[in-house]
């Protein structure tokens, strides 16, 4: 099998970096937080993902020092909302670059509810949310030790809301929820639906 290979600190060589097109399509990370001044961010995140089962633990990189990175650093808390395909156009507005005086719920036409557990509110419009309180920020750093302007936040799910239309028989239904996925480029999304499940089940 002939193969392209490259080494990424020397560049890629291709139109556009592939790395995120292969690792992919991934989670949104669309974090709600709240500042200790008391505004409401709301920031989708590349790099998304669950990371422990019991108890639920998910984790999204913020890559540059950004408002959601000071606001969960300063509270402790954030909520991870679904981001959907009725969603997606709120969900990409939220990604401008605003100042962080700028209420992003107000700015994508969408609805701050309360949370239960947590301070920071989550969009009332997602059928899915996760209270979380976060249980490490880490930087990232290369294999020489260098860091990288990336912070790994980590939090434990203590919350989660799941819209009742989408529990089948006690049975959360992925592909009827419209769930979005980002893929490679600068503007790849994906959907998934209904054709593309399969079920395998674990060897015993």
């Amino acid at each position: 099998m002939s193969t392209h290979f490259y080494e990424p600190r020397n560049g890629h060589g291709l139109p556009h970096d592939p790395f995120n097109a292969i690792v992919g399509p991934r989670p949104i990370g669309w974090i709600s937080s709240l500042g200790s001044n008391g505004i409401p961010n709301l920031a989708p995140y590349s790099f998304f993902n669950a990371f422990n089962y019991v108890p639920p633990i998910v984790g999204f990189a913020s890559i540059g020092a950004k408002d959601t990175l000071r606001n969960v650093q300063e509270t402790g808390e954030f909520v991870w909302n679904l981001a959907t395909q009725s969603l997606a156009e709120a969900m990409n507005s939220t990604c401008a670059a605003v100042p962080p005086e700028t209420d992003e719920f107000a700015l994508a036409g969408l609805t701050p509810q309360a949370s239960r557990l947590v301070k920071a509110p989550r969009v009332a419009e997602s059928p899915v949310a996760f209270e979380c309180r976060v249980t490490q920020v880490v930087q990232l750093q290369r294999a020489n030790g260098d860091t990288v302007p990336t912070w790994l936040v980590l939090g434990e799910v203590v919350g989660i809301h799941i819209a009742n239309a989408l529990l089948r028989d006690g049975i959360y239904d992925t592909a009827a929820a419209g769930h979005i996925l980002r893929g490679g480029g600068p503007a790849d999304y994906f959907t998934i639906g209904a054709e593309q499940l399969f079920r395998m089940h674990r060897p015993r």
